[in-house]
């Protein structure tokens, strides 16, 4: 199984793949269209599913998983693809499935299910989405459609050079970001130096296209700033599963010191090319075939060959006839075993004398078994050096000259080795055959508390690896380091610990890798690690969240449905007393006792459908489906029968076009059914009989199930509306009901693992489409 997590679509989405690689419980990311997709993996799933191969096609993927948890995942990942996350537990496993951009994010945990329904995780995401993003030091802004700022984290504020005063004023006035501003005084501008409009900036365009935006490098220059700033800057359109309100998620990292590093870079790239245009050797670059790449500008001063001759092979021609065949042996040898490429021969003038040259090359690519390479070499005029090497062997000093020029090469190598460990940020240290530390970075000793002389020839293990976290001893035998001292393989631990000095575990993820000596034996190793306190300490969090949103679910399901059953005795009591005041009294009294007897009885009979409306919210979901395979036009028949007398009275009409099959419960399914075709025989035009129509067909492994009807219809703004508990649009006297049969509709979709929306337009009518798991005859009736 692949030991990298592919990253998800979005801006930021390699830093939250990150993150993700380092929990210990597996995380699959599902891709690619239905009946296609791919699975990959953080490094917790290839250990607990060692045999699932993630190279081929769905349903190869899921192959390795015990057959309850591989359906009930699949099925989990159809809701999300859909837009509805989805939880549950199957084969000793918790599983949660997260909707995401162009795939689904499955997150499991071991244990049995908690006791209660799934929760609704909605309303925490937001808070988590900008608390990781404020722990990753990534700036995250909320806008609305208007662009105004509803929501900034400190990373932003940060970001774009604010202080907490101003970010709270920008949020409380509701204003708006660079680029969005009726204040001329911010500049946004390219790379390039092109500057960009305020109706060009990626948070504009991803509001207006709908579609997300990756991220990209701007200049910032704020009032009053006396430098620009470099972001990188994101945008995230909102989809219906996101979790924030209408609008655009923006993200921002500072890379003003990533610009200048490159501007540097720049700068010793254009010193570079003047050295060479300064120099006195030959510099030139081939591939591996020998053949130039390129116009050689002083290849062709030197010699005097115009670009047609030299181009290709036609260099050699350049080259003394009695130095060509050892030329290209030489050159042959150094492709092929992939060392540097030294080799004297004689190189003819443009006046025709033949030079002395010392020709060098080495290889820039790190692919050593390509045929593409490009090599960078030079000639160098070596009349004086030839001169000077016959005089030092008669004086019997050419050994000395290679001695210092070898302990000058030396010493370059120590420099850079000392400015490397001295500068890098994460710890390093190297170990001997033995274990033993032998070098250690000033970054590993703050992390880890020990002086630098402490750790020096002491062994490593004993000092920083003798416990697991639990405070269990970790065997040298089972210990990743050991084992790459034994082996020679370089390995990658995610989630581990070394110990401080002071006694406290430092989490750290690690990469061990061997050194070997010039025959090819293990001679010792070295080790590079970051403290990741930061994640664990988010992940924890985490799951505390989710844990209480857990409980807080539990118990509103539980409320609902001792409510809704024990109020029903006191109003029983009530109701019946009620109609034996009627029957005893009225007529008795004068009419305003009448109006009022009528009221009471009114009032109790609403209260009766009402308790009992919600005691059926409650009970969706609380057992076990019986999932059988369901014809659908069975269904309808059944849902005819129940809507018959509203049919009379209303002398509506209802068709259906359903030969398909469905996994899952009858009882609950005619249910959802009559609710719906309830619903549009109903809500009828005035004048207008009702006729509602239900068809079905296949989706992929899904029936896509539509209920249409000609009624009254329903505004843009009130699609998600209608399906909350006791919402109303209309009053009582004109349309009769509760608001809470679209409300149980929803639940009993997601209880069968399907979607239900609503497309509609006022005065034309509505359409609920459902979509549900596909029975295994598909569409056949």
């Amino acid at each position: 199984m692949s030991q990298s997590l592919s990253d998800p679509p979005s801006p930021v989405g390699g830093d939250l793949a990150a993150l993700l690689r380092g929990l210990p419980d597996p995380v699959f990311w599902l891709g690619g269209p239905p009946g296609q997709e791919r699975l990959s993996g953080n490094p917790a799933a290839a250990r607990h599913f060692p045999g699932l191969d993630t190279a081929g096609p769905h349903p190869a993927g899921w192959s390795a998983l015990a057959p309850e948890l591989a359906q009930a995942l699949q099925q989990a990942a159809r809701q999300a693809r859909g837009g509805e996350e989805a939880s549950g537990a199957a084969a000793g496993w918790r599983y949660q499935a997260l909707p995401a951009q162009e795939g689904a994010w499955l997150l499991l945990r071991p244990g049995p299910a908690p006791e209660g329904p799934s929760p609704d995780l909605a309303a925490g995401q937001l808070d988590l989405l900008f608390n990781v993003f404020e722990r990753l030091n990534i700036g995250l802004v909320l806008q609305d459609e208007q662009l105004n700022v509803r929501r900034a984290n400190g990373s932003a504020a940060r970001t774009l050079g604010l202080n907490h005063e101003q970010i709270e004023k920008l949020q409380g006035a509701g204003g708006q970001l660079p680029g969005h501003n009726v204040e001329k005084s911010w500049q946004l501008m390219l790379p390039g130096g092109q500057p960009i409009p305020p109706d060009d900036t990626p948070a504009r365009r991803a509001l207006s296209s709908g579609q997300d935006l990756p991220a990209e490098r701007l200049g910032l220059l704020r009032p009053g700033a006396a430098h620009w700033r470099w972001l990188s800057v994101g945008a995230l359109a909102r989809r219906p599963a996101d979790p924030w309100p209408p609008g655009v998620l923006t993200s921002l990292r500072d890379e003003t010191a990533e610009q200048r590093v490159r501007q540097q870079l720049r700068r010793s790239e254009q010193r570079y090319r003047s050295l060479v245009q300064a120099s006195a050797q030959i510099v030139w670059n081939a591939n591996a075939d020998g053949s130039f790449r390129d116009v050689q500008p002083q290849w062709e001063t030197f010699t005097g060959q115009p670009p047609r001759e030299y181009l290709g092979g036609g260099w050699l021609a350049a080259i003394h006839p009695e130095d060509r065949e050892h030329t290209l042996e030489t050159w042959t040898q150094a492709v092929r075993s992939a060392q540097p490429y030294e080799v004297r021969h004689r190189l003819r003038r443009h006046d025709g004398v033949y030079v002395p040259m010392l020709a060098r090359a080495v290889q820039v690519t790190e692919q050593l078994d390509s045929e593409t390479h490009e090599w960078i070499g030079t000639h160098t005029d070596v009349s004086l050096q030839d001169a000077a090497e016959r005089a030092l062997r008669t004086l019997n000093s050419d050994l000395r000259e290679r001695v210092a020029a070898q302990t000058q090469e030396l010493g370059h190598v120590s420099r850079f080795m000392a400015l490397l460990l001295t500068s890098a940020g994460e710890g390093i240290f190297g170990l001997d055959r033995l274990g033993n530390n032998t070098f250690v970075n000033p970054a590993a000793s703050e992390l880890l508390g020990y002086s630098v002389g402490e750790l020096l020839g002491r062994p490593s293990h004993d000092m920083l690896h003798h416990h697991h976290a639990d405070g269990t001893p970790h065997l040298l035998s089972e210990c990743p380091i050991a084992r790459t001292l034994q082996d020679g393989q370089q390995r990658r631990v995610g989630a581990d610990v070394f110990w401080h000095r002071d006694g406290h575990a430092v989490p750290v993820s690690y990469v061990v890798t061997p050194t070997l000596d010039e025959h090819g034996q293990v001679e010792g190793a070295v080790v590079m690690f970051q403290d990741v306190t930061e994640q664990v300490q988010a992940r924890a969090e985490l799951e505390e969240a989710l844990h209480h949103l857990q409980l807080t679910n539990a118990d509103l399901e539980q409320f609902a449905y001792v409510a809704s059953h024990d109020l029903q005795e006191p109003l029983r009591t009530l109701g019946s007393y009620a109609e034996l005041m009627a029957r005893r009294y009225q007529g008795r009294l004068d009419d305003r006792a009448d109006q009022y007897i009528t009221f009471m009885l009114d009032a109790v009979t609403r209260m009766r459908s009402l308790i009992q409306d919600l005691l059926a919210f409650s009970r969706v979901g609380r057992s076990e489906l019986e999932v059988t395979e369901v014809q659908l036009s069975e269904v309808l028949e059944q849902t005819q029968r129940n809507v018959q007398a509203a049919l009379g009275s209303s002398g509506g009409s209802l068709t259906w076009d359903t030969p398909g099959t469905v996994m899952g419960q009858t009882s609950l399914l005619v249910q959802l059914l009559t609710n719906l075709v309830s619903n549009g025989l109903k809500f009828a035009r005035p004048g207008v009989p009702p006729v509602v129509e239900v068809v079905s067909r296949m989706s992929g492994s899904e029936q896509r199930i539509e209920v249409r009807d000609n009624g009254i219809g329903i505004g843009n703004e009130y699609h998600e509306r209608v399906f909350t508990i006791f919402q109303r649009l209309h009053l009582r006297e004109e349309y009769p009901g509760n608001g809470i049969g679209l409300a149980i509709a929803r639940k009993i979709v997601a209880a069968h693992g399907g979607t239900l929306t609503l497309e509609s337009q006022v005065g034309a009518g509505s359409t609920f489409i459902i979509t549900l798991p596909a029975g295994h005859t598909g569409g056949q009736p």
